[in-house]
């Protein structure tokens, strides 16, 4: 079984060699431009804060460490077609001819929606979220953020929600190759809203308004899905209909 297994992990060893190379190079470019890359990062909390708060570091290290965790996180943003080809180069084997052909579409659609959704959370999410977090207990404290934190928080929630918006993406693909279907997705919705309002509330900050900003697209990008799911694979429907015709 092992020896059936090894070619499989060899070229997953090759994927994921290429783009961590891609990775590490947008890494070195990244790191010459970290200063704006923050800037951009933290113009959402400066925007909130009391003009009695300022952001600060408590560690000698914390600087240097939130430049290279910057540097990484828009080097991998950069870097997404690349990983998202590998991805599709990987699991193109177990395809048809015809649906090899589709790693443009996937490459280009998965890299949009994904950035969707970081835009979403930057421009929707973090500007409520952090406002509430940072003008609860205002009046008892005085907020004075620490960077590395608030830029390992920023970029979970980006991440978070750009991962999130690969739904229609992946229920795509799914359903071209057949392994969901719409009347599939319906009846797994009601299971999809708790689990949707559970990964809300692990990446979004600890008040409802933040998490109902996640739950309420992903809710409606489930639905989508659905749709979407009717429209890629309209002839499993008509086989169970055919199906259901014959028994009777």
């Amino acid at each position: 079984m092992f020896e059936e297994l090894k070619p499989h992990i060899a070229e997953l060893r090759k994927r994921l060699g290429i783009s961590l190379a891609t990775i590490i190079v947008m890494f070195f470019i990244c790191f010459n431009f970290w200063e704006p890359l923050l800037a951009w990062m933290i113009d959402p909390l400066k925007e909130v804060l009391p003009s009695t708060s300022s952001i600060i570091f408590t560690k000698v290290q914390e600087p240097l460490f939130t430049a290279l965790k910057v540097s990484f996180f828009a080097a991998f943003i950069i870097s997404l077609p690349i990983v998202f080809w590998q991805l599709w180069l990987f699991i193109a084997p177990g395809l048809y001819e015809n649906e090899k052909k589709m790693i443009l579409p996937f490459v280009f659609f998965a890299t949009i929606m994904f950035l969707m959704g970081a835009a979403f959370c930057y421009f929707v999410v973090i500007p409520f979220g952090f406002a509430f977090l940072v003008n609860f207990g205002g009046k008892l404290f005085t907020a004075l953020p620490s960077i590395g934190e608030y830029v390992g928080f920023f970029t979970k929630l980006l991440f978070g929600f750009g991962l999130a918006f690969e739904l229609p993406v992946i229920t795509f693909f799914l359903a071209k190759i057949g392994l969901v279907t719409d009347k599939t997705l319906t009846s797994f919705f009601r299971y999809a809203i708790v689990i949707i309002f559970a990964v809300s509330a692990l990446l979004t900050p600890p008040d409802v308004l933040t998490q109902f900003l996640m739950a309420g697209p992903l809710i409606l990008l489930y639905g989508v899905s659905i749709l979407i799911a009717k429209y890629v694979n309209p002839e499993e429907e008509n086989k169970e209909e055919d199906i259901e015709e014959e028994n009777q």
